[in-house]
């Protein structure tokens, strides 16, 4: 698979509101009658569709990037779109996707199904922040993170800052370091995330006290 040098611009990057929801998809696939009769089954569909609706208004999507792409094939060259997707719940879980596919939309809805595949969870402090600093690498991107006070914001740009606001941190200082491609930083920021341990997990893999921590 083989990028072509120009890349596509797009005056509006297609946002989760534009894929369909998978709510809507259980609808279609929901079957029998749906007037309650018959053993209470429609009521139990409806009951199911609602908690699949409010599992699915947690996670919210943000797409980074797009680009079109192409592959050498025997008859020439095919050409498709790439999107680079950040799935979070703003409450310590958050992944990065990739999908591509022959249209904008296909390429988003598969990189929203890659990125709940690769979820991370991320541990968070009273302050919304990170409990300690942590280095992260993919390829040439480097990614350093440490802790900041309350009121200090997301200082942080490009693609690490939607992973970590998508994540759910409210206070964190990030600095890019080497590569700039987006889809290198975003990694990079995941594997600084997962690295993260909390002083109390810390404490019990060395076998030690919580206050020996401190002191």
């Amino acid at each position: 698979m083989t990028e072509t040098n120009d890349q596509t611009q797009f005056t509006e990057i297609p946002g989760a509101a534009d894929v369909p929801a998978a709510a809507e998809g259980q609808q279609e696939r929901r079957g029998g009658r749906s007037d309650g009769k018959g053993r209470g089954g429609g009521r139990g569909r409806d009951r199911d569709n609602r908690r699949g609706q409010e599992r699915d208004s947690e996670w919210q999507e943000r797409v980074v990037q797009i680009r079109r792409v192409s592959k050498t094939v025997k008859g020439g060259k095919k050409m498709s779109f790439r999107a680079i997707v950040v799935v979070g719940n703003e409450r310590g879980q958050v992944g990065v996707g990739v999908g591509k596919a022959g249209d904008v939309i296909g390429a988003v809805r598969k990189g929203v199904a890659d990125g709940k595949k690769h979820l991370v969870k991320v541990p968070l402090t009273r302050n919304s922040s990170i409990p300690t600093l942590s280095n992260g690498r993919d390829g040439a991107a480097s990614v350093l993170i440490r802790p900041a006070a309350p009121g200090t914001g997301v200082i942080a740009g490009g693609s690490i800052r939607t992973v970590l606001e998508l994540a759910g941190i409210k206070n964190v200082l990030a600095k890019r370091l080497g590569s700039k491609t987006p889809l290198n930083n975003a990694r990079a920021a995941m594997v600084a995330l997962a690295a993260l341990r909390t002083h109390k997990e810390t404490a019990k893999e060395r076998g030690i006290s919580l206050e020996q921590i401190y002191s």
